[in-house]
């Protein structure tokens, strides 16, 4: 993971989020690690947010369906 300063990260912005594509990219403040630019696609893996819910259901196999009905299991167990 490479590092950039703050001031550095400002200035250079545009190169920073290109290679965040690729990698991680720590910004410093002082020396010390303050944040981390990551790629979208990186984000929504790690937060599991790459797909809505409604997303989901919409390319089920059974969306087209309309009068789809299922048996409950009534046991108790």
């Amino acid at each position: 993971m490479k590092q950039w300063q703050l001031q550095e990260a400002k200035a250079r912005m545009s190169e920073l989020i290109k290679l965040s594509k690729t990698e991680a990219q720590e910004i410093t403040i002082h020396g010390k690690p303050v944040a981390v630019v990551l790629s979208r696609q990186t984000y929504d893996s790690l937060t599991g947010q790459s797909q809505s819910l409604l997303d989901f259901m919409q390319q089920s196999p059974l969306a087209e369906f309309e009068d789809l009905e299922f048996e409950r299991d009534k046991s108790s167990g």
